[in-house]
C-alpha cells in the first residue's frame, strides 16, 4: 500500500499531526506482520526501522552500511547508519519541504501551482532515450535540468523573495518597471548580488520548451509556463540577450525579409556574415528563406482558391461553406518551408474542398518561449479575435507545425482565459480524420518512417497512429518511429550556447533511428524536426502530408 495522507504540509497544523498518524499506521502494519517500507521515501520511516528488522538483523545491515558507506555520506540516517557511528535516523517529525514552502505566501503558490505541485516522485529522471521527457536532464545527466529539479529552484527563488519582502504579484505587473540604464547597471555589475534568480536562469535556459513535462508528468509540472513567467520578470532588472530579441520578434521580421528572400539568402550564405552573427548575437546555423517564395508559388499554381476576403465568406450561405477550409499560416513553415504548405493547398483541392489561405498573423509563441509576456498576451488577443470570427462560419481552420498550433490551445487559454473565444485550429491529421479519404490503392515499394514532434507527442498520444491509418487507408506503408526529442525545439538548437547540447540530445536516439532509413522515407511532423535532421544528415525529411499529396 501507498499511504499518502490527505494533509497540506504547508499548514503548521495539519503537519503537527504526521507523527501521531505516522506511529498509529506503524502499529496497525506491525498487527499484521506487515513491513514499514516507502522505496524513495524511505527516509521518513527509518527510526521504525530497528523495531521492524529486530535487533540481529538490523545489526548486519549496519555492518553493510559500514563497508560500503563508512563514513555515512550516501543518504545519510536513510534505513540504517554504520557502526559506531553517533549519527541519527531521519524521523518523521524532521525537517519537511512544507514548512519552507510555507514561507511563501499562498497566493503565490497558487498561482505558481504547476511548480509548487511537484511532489518529488522522480519519474522525469528519465534515461530512456526512445521518451521525451526530459531532454535536457538525459544529456547534462544533472538533476537540476529536470522538471523536479526547476521546481524546486522556482520555489526555492519565491521562498526568497518572500523572506525580502518582494512582492511576486508587483514585480510580475510592474507598472514602472526598470529603465534601459537600471537593466544595463544592473547586468555590467561585477559585485556579487548574491542574487539567486542567476542560478534558476541558468536552468531555465537550458529547457528546450518541448512542454513534455506538461503531459508526461503524473502531476502535469509544466516548465514553460512557470519558466516563461520567471524570464519574464528577469529580464525586468536584467538586459535581455540580443538572440532574446531576434527570437521575439521572428515573427515580424520573417514577413518583411521575404519580400526579398534572394538578397537575404545570399547575405546569409557568407561565412563572415555567420560568424559575426554567432559572436555577436550567438546564433548558428541560420535558417535560409523559401525561395520561390510560397506567394510566389501559389500564385504559379492556385491563383485563385487560396485567395481570403472575410466579408464574401459572411455572406456565404452555410452549405456553400462546407467544402472550404481555412489554412491558418505559422512563421517557419510559411517562410522558411513554403513547399509544405504549398502541399497543403493542393491536398485540400485533390481532396474536393476550396483552401483558403488566411493573412499571416503572428501566433506569439517564440514570445511565449522566451518570456515576452506583455507582447505574448496582446499577439493572442489579436490572432484569438481574428479566429473567433472564422470560427463562427464553422469552417475547419487547419495549421501544419504542432508546437505553433498546440499554442492556440494552451498557452492562449491560460494568458487570455474566456477571452480566448471558441475557435479551434486543427493539424492537418485531425481534419482528415474527420473526412472521407479515397479509398486509393497507390503501387508503391517506399516503405516511410514517421519521426513525431514530441510537443506532438505527448499532447495528442493518438496522433501518429492517425498518420499511419490515413495512410493505410490510401495504400500507403508507414511504420512509427520510437525516438526522444531531437535536439532542435524551436530555436533552442540555434542557439550557440546550446549547440553542444542539441547535438548531443540528436544522437541519443535520432541519428540511429534516422539512419536505418534513406533519405526518402524518412517523415517528420515538426519543422524544427525536419530542419535538425538537414543540419546533421545533409537532407530534408518530408513532412507526410507531402506524401499524402503526391499520391492523391
Amino acid at each position: 500500500l501507498h499511504v499518502r495522507p490527505a494533509l497540506d504540509m504547508c499548514d503548521p497544523e495539519q503537519e503537527a499531526m504526521v507523527p501521531d498518524i505516522s506511529v498509529q499506521v506503524v502499529a496497525l502494519v506491525a498487527k499484521y506482520g506487515g513491513l514499514m517500507w516507502g522505496e524513495h521515501g524511505k527516509g521518513y520511516r527509518s527510526e521504525y526501522a530497528p523495531t521492524f528488522f529486530g535487533e540481529e538483523l538490523y545489526t548486519e545491515l549496519r555492518k553493510i552500511k559500514t563497508v560500503f558507506d563508512p563514513l555515512n555520506k550516501m543518504n545519510p540516517g536513510k534505513i540504517c547508519t554504520p557502526l559506531e557511528s553517533s549519527d541519527s535516523l531521519v524521523k518523521v517529525s524532521g525537517l519537511k519541504r512544507g514548512e519552507l514552502d510555507r514561507q511563501i505566501p499562498i497566493e503565490v503558490r497558487t498561482s505558481f501551482e504547476p511548480a509548487m505541485s511537484c511532489n518529488g516522485n522522480g519519474l522525469c529522471f528519465n534515461y530512456d532515450t526512445t521518451s521525451p521527457m526530459c531532454p535536457s536532464f538525459k544529456i547534462t545527466g544533472d538533476r537540476r535540468h529536470s522538471p523536479k529539479g526547476r521546481a524546486g529552484m522556482v520555489r526555492e527563488w519565491l521562498r526568497l523573495l518572500s523572506m525580502n519582502n518582494i512582492d511576486v504579484n508587483e514585480l510580475e505587473h510592474n507598472e514602472d518597471p526598470p529603465t534601459w540604464f537600471e537593466r544595463f547597471r544592473n547586468s555590467t555589475d561585477k559585485k556579487p548580488d548574491n542574487d539567486f534568480s542567476h542560478e534558476v536562469l541558468e536552468v531555465m535556459e537550458g529547457c528546450l520548451a518541448c512542454k513534455a513535462c506538461s503531459s508526461q508528468c503524473p502531476v502535469s509540472v509544466d516548465v514553460p509556463g512557470f519558466r516563461s513567467r520567471f524570464l519574464s520578470m528577469y529580464y525586468q532588472r536584467y538586459m535581455r540577450p540580443a538572440k532574446d530579441l531576434l527570437v521575439g520578434n521572428i515573427e515580424k521580421m520573417a514577413p518583411l525579409m521575404a519580400k526579398a528572400p534572394g538578397f537575404v539568402n545570399f547575405f546569409l550564405s557568407q561565412d563572415w556574415v555567420n560568424t559575426s552573427i554567432r559572436k555577436t548575437i550567438g546564433y548558428v546555423n541560420t535558417p535560409l528563406l523559401s525561395q520561390p517564395t510560397l506567394e510566389k508559388r501559389l500564385k504559379l499554381n492556385q491563383p485563385q482558391s487560396t485567395q481570403f476576403d472575410l466579408a464574401k465568406l459572411q455572406r456565404l450561405a452555410p452549405a456553400e461553406l462546407t467544402k472550404k477550409v481555412c489554412i491558418v499560416q505559422d512563421p517557419f513553415t510559411t517562410f522558411y518551408d513554403a513547399d509544405v504548405v504549398e502541399s497543403l493547398v493542393k491536398l485540400i483541392s485533390k481532396l474536393g474542398y476550396e483552401p483558403i489561405l488566411l493573412p499571416f498573423m503572428p501566433n506569439g509563441k517564440p514570445q511565449h518561449v522566451k518570456g515576452f509576456l506583455k507582447e505574448f498576451a496582446k499577439t493572442a488577443k489579436d490572432a484569438s479575435d481574428f479566429l473567433s470570427q472564422l470560427s463562427e462560419l464553422n469552417v475547419p481552420l487547419v495549421g501544419v507545425d504542432p508546437s505553433m498550433v498546440l499554442c492556440y490551445r494552451d498557452e492562449y487559454q491560460k494568458i487570455l482565459g474566456d477571452a480566448r473565444g471558441e475557435f479551434k485550429v486543427q493539424l492537418v491529421h485531425e481534419w482528415l480524420t474527420q473526412i472521407e479519404l479515397p479509398e486509393l490503392k497507390v503501387t508503391s515499394n517506399i516503405a516511410y518512417g514517421l519521426f513525431g514532434h514530441c510537443s506532438e507527442k505527448t499532447a495528442l498520444p493518438t496522433s501518429e497512429k492517425q498518420w499511419q491509418q490515413i495512410f493505410k487507408q490510401t495504400g500507403l506503408e508507414l511504420s512509427l518511429v520510437s525516438v526522444g526529442c531531437c535536439g532542435m525545439a524551436g530555436t533552442f538548437g540555434h542557439e550557440s550556447s546550446h549547440l553542444e547540447e542539441s547535438t548531443g540530445i540528436y544522437n541519443l536516439s535520432w541519428q540511429q533511428a534516422v539512419a536505418k532509413f534513406k533519405p526518402e522515407q524518412v517523415l517528420a511532423t515538426g519543422y524544427s524536426c525536419r530542419s535538425q535532421v538537414a543540419r546533421f544528415e545533409e537532407f530534408k525529411p518530408k513532412h507526410p502530408l507531402q506524401i499524402l499529396e503526391r499520391s492523391l
